[in-house]
């Protein structure tokens, strides 16, 4: 008898086969963690140090553009940069946004 009541008892937690909500708690926790460290984070810094780059744009600065057109900045305005691509024999200037310039060359 005693058996047949034990036997009907609602299983505790961990005891049908699976750890429960808090056993699963620090694994997510810490594949959380390493995903932020190894792929959430260093995309936030190199994210910062373009939009620097980019802020800190002036006329007479060699660049590079995400297409991959050389030149020189001749003149900003807002978002728009004018683009000097070639001195001679007559100069070849272009219109880019201000987000397409991918580095500056030094």
């Amino acid at each position: 008898m005693l058996d047949t009541a034990i036997a009907m008892m609602p299983p505790t937690e961990g005891q049908d086969g699976g750890p429960g909500f808090l056993g699963m708690l620090p694994p997510m926790i810490m594949m959380f963690l390493i995903f932020y460290f190894i792929l959430i984070r260093p995309q936030q810094k190199k994210q910062k140090e373009t939009q620097k780059m980019i802020d800190e744009l002036k006329e007479g600065d060699p660049v590079v553009t995400l297409s991959g057109i050389h030149g020189t900045i001749r003149k900003i305005k807002d978002d728009i940069v004018i683009l000097q691509i070639c001195e001679q024999p007559n100069p070849v200037k272009i219109k880019i946004n201000r987000s397409s310039i991918a580095a500056k060359k030094d």
